[in-house]
């Protein structure tokens, strides 16, 4: 008799003349015992009725009894629609091609939809295998009754390497979006979640799950919003599988003596985990947040418009007084000074310090419509008081044009640079992150791996291509903050220069000459760090956080200019000076991130550059720009250590100074040292850590000198200064919750998840995007008002510090 093979067996079977063909009909959570060889092949024959109103499961579990088998043992599932193989022992590979070996397999077979009300289908299980010898075998296929979850219904399950289990969701009517979390007690083994449509097959191994659908890698938790939009049959499968190894959830590397082939024991790789689907928000939801988001903010608006109102009629009440009560200064005699001249060059062509000035203004009578303070307050001596001496050591402003960052405040656009180089820093600077954030959100949408971004996924609402929509929107707050404080310095920007044009004493001849292109700078900055924090929670990950920082240190690099430029107008650093050094600290953040994670030369090079430009800034600040970097340095500082110290050993010139940057030397000495040990991962985080210790040291300094000095802080300032400091406290508590972090691996930052706790809708991080943004706009109108008390003060009666 002839004997053929089918077409279908041939494909199957690498040699099937010889082999011979049982074919048995078999039955559901019934456990086979068998053995196969060579020559035999088996194929089990199972039946079911499928329904369109219920799903079942199918599970095939199989385990190999025979301890060494020349070949393994083949098994191929023929459905209707699809067709599964897998072989026993199962091989599956880690890191650096390490294999392990699986002699317990259990697969889920997929579960195709029909559009039948009910359908009986067969489908066909084949055993064979090219050992000569027999492989004992033990074969069980059972119906998995609890294969669909239920909303809001926790369902538990086992699952290992060689195990996957995934299980079936519908949408429920009037449901579009979901959120799936799985939870497990224990950290390792490593797992994968997986998001995957309806059909067949389903990827359910490591070496495949990541082909298709939505995964992430898991420890103790792992959530993903799943919507409606994105499953056309209204219902998806969630699969878990757990991995070979668990290096992708930072768990130990393992290191073993490989040999060519060499086969690995898992070791007992068994996990159980909990899966829950709930319902995400709703339109409603999304509403109200957008809607609170923009109540807080535009409240300041209405606060800043009231506080202005009643600021301004007590303004007009008091300048009519004044007005009343003074003489103009044609009436005393004495020449009217330009608020643009104070500190810099008198007209008659003399080069003065801004105490010269100060001196010389002293020495006039007459009253210029100020209120001269007594002289009681101002008994300083002059060492402490001056920011400037005349010893012929030390040069003058002689070169003021050519070699200092010293700038003549009666040229008024000077400061406009502030404002103007800002702006095209921020849109050079803006066009090319938006651009790449768009492409890691792309990214993370068509390749569905949401271990790219480190969101708090038990709290990220997506709005269309946006994954976490709510993060972004929190940032508003920076934006509307920002152009508030914008038209609160216009405001003031017109009323001073209309009362210069009225030729008022009081804009004229006193109070801190009014220089506002930094605070325009300041507003801009704190816009465009609202515009970078929303890009960087676009996706937030290792490689772009250097885009929520780069604007901090320009806030924190402004409100330190603009606290010298108080008391200091005359030698304050050029807008080009300002943003140069500002640029050399961000070129080092973007080395820190590249270069610093773990390198042993890079923190050393950082280290020593940031110890030196403390001395030399140092220097500059002690001496009022009168030092020069130049060939003749180490002569002069021998010099002068000889003279002062050994010489004389007369103590510093300048007290209060001296006391100032001794302390900033040891705070930025020690944050070097601590860089240095530590080597943190996060640097850009570390570089802003100096840039707000420094600023809030020079911030107190500057409070404690004004006090000193026998001014006074008035209410508004007082009440700016308390909120602000309240605001920080509870942003800090906020900040400092950690729902995520990219120092560790996506899987690990993912245990720190947690819920939304404002209106379902925001999380701490959020929160903290509130308040800091409004403790930022707090401490720009701290910077703004805290001199208002020297308006009426005559100028040259004001200190320098």
């Amino acid at each position: 008799m002839l004997r053929f093979c089918p077409v279908l067996l041939v494909l199957m079977l690498p040699a099937c003349g010889a082999s011979v063909v049982i074919q048995r009909d078999a039955q559901f959570d019934v456990t086979y015992d068998d053995t196969v060889t060579s020559d035999n092949q088996t194929i089990y024959s199972y039946n079911h009725t499928v329904s369109r109103n219920k799903t079942e499961g199918v599970r095939v579990s199989v385990e190999l009894l025979s301890e060494s088998a020349q070949s393994p043992v083949l098994f191929v599932v023929r459905q209707k629609q699809a067709v599964l193989s897998f072989q026993v022992p199962l091989i599956l590979r880690g890191l650096y091609q390490r294999k392990y070996q699986y002699t317990q397999v259990g697969r889920t077979l997929c579960q195709p939809p029909t559009k039948a009300l009910a359908e009986t289908q067969f489908f066909y299980l084949d055993v064979s295998t090219l050992s000569s010898a027999g492989v004992h075998y033990q074969l069980r296929v059972s119906r998995v009754d609890s294969f669909t979850l239920q909303t809001d219904k926790k369902f538990s399950f086992n699952a290992t390497p060689s195990q996957p289990q995934f299980f079936k969701y519908m949408f429920p009517d009037g449901v579009d979006t979901v959120i799936v979390k799985v939870n497990s007690q224990k950290n390792f083994p490593c797992s994968v979640m997986s998001i995957q449509d309806i059909q067949c097959p389903v990827y359910d191994l490591d070496n495949n799950v990541a082909f298709i659908g939505m995964y992430q890698t898991m420890t103790t938790t792992a959530a993903i919003t799943v919507q409606r939009k994105d499953f056309p049959s209204n219902s998806f499968y969630v699969v878990v599988v757990v991995k070979t190894e668990d290096e992708a959830c930072g768990g130990p590397l393992r290191f073993y003596p490989l040999l060519p082939d060499q086969l690995l024991d898992p070791g007992n790789r068994s996990k159980t985990l909990d899966v829950i689907v709930s319902p995400a928000i709703n339109s409603e939801v999304y509403v109200m947040g957008m809607l609170f988001c923009l109540g807080i903010f535009m409240s300041f608006y209405l606060l800043t418009f009231l506080v202005a109102c009643v600021e301004n009629k007590r303004m007009n009440r008091k300048r009519e007084g004044l007005l009343n009560a003074d003489t103009s200064p044609a009436e005393t005699g004495k020449a009217s000074v330009s608020p643009y001249e104070y500190g810099s060059f008198a007209d008659n062509g003399s080069t003065l310090s801004s105490e010269a000035v100060t001196d010389s203004l002293a020495s006039t009578d007459g009253n210029c419509g100020c209120m001269d303070r007594s002289l009681e307050s101002v008994a300083r001596s002059r060492q402490e008081s001056l920011s400037s001496v005349e010893e012929d050591d030390y040069d003058t402003l002689v070169d003021i044009d050519s070699d200092k960052n010293i700038v003549r405040t009666k040229v008024k656009c000077v400061f406009v640079l502030y404002l103007q180089n800002i702006a095209t820093i921020a849109v050079f600077y803006a066009l090319p992150v938006i651009q790449l954030v768009i492409t890691y959100q792309t990214v993370v949408n068509v390749t569905g791996n949401q271990d790219i971004c480190y969101y708090n996924f038990l709290c990220a609402h997506p709005l269309g291509a946006l994954s976490s929509f709510n993060n972004i929107l929190s940032n508003l707050g920076y934006v509307l903050l920002g152009l508030l404080f914008l038209l609160i310095i216009l405001q003031r920007d017109i009323l001073h220069n209309r009362a210069l044009e009225r030729n008022e004493s009081t804009a004229v001849e006193c109070g801190i000459p009014k220089h506002f292109g930094l605070y325009y700078a300041m507003g801009t900055a704190l816009m465009m760090e609202g515009l970078l924090s929303a890009c960087y929670h676009v996706c937030p990950n290792y490689t772009n956080f250097q885009f929520d920082t780069s604007f901090m240190y320009m806030i924190a690099g402004l409100c330190m200019l603009k606290l010298y430029q108080k008391r200091h107008p005359d030698i304050n650093a050029s807008a080009y000076s300002a943003y140069a050094c500002l640029a050399a600290v961000i070129f080092f953040s973007v080395l820190g991130v590249v270069f610093g994670k773990g390198n042993t030369a890079f923190w050393i090079v950082f280290s020593v550059i940031h110890i030196l430009a403390t001395l030399l800034l140092s220097t500059q600040l002690y001496y009022m720009g009168r030092w020069r970097l130049n060939s003749g340095i180490l002569r002069r500082m021998l010099n002068v250590i000889y003279t002062d110290c050994i010489r004389q050993c007369s103590g510093p010139m300048y007290i209060d100074r001296m006391v100032l940057l001794v302390m900033g030397n040891i705070v930025n000495w020690s944050l070097a040292a601590y860089g240095l040990i530590k080597r943190p991962n996060d640097f850009a985080s570390y570089l802003l850590a100096i840039a707000i210790c420094n600023l809030l040291l020079y911030f107190t300094f500057y409070i404690i000198m004004k006090l000193r000095s026998g001014e006074r802080i008035q209410c508004l300032a007082l009440v700016c200064i308390l909120f602000t400091a309240v605001v920080w406290g509870f942003a800090l508590f906020f900040f400092l919750q950690g729902l995520s972090t990219w120092q560790k691996t996506p899987a690990e930052s993912r245990e720190h998840n947690r819920e939304c706790i404002l209106l379902s809708f925001f999380d701490d991080h959020d929160i903290w995007h509130f308040l800091s943004s409004i403790a930022m706009f707090g401490s720009f109108l701290v910077l703004l008002t805290m001199d208002d008390d020297l308006d009426t003060v005559q100028r040259d009666k004001i200190y320098v510090f």
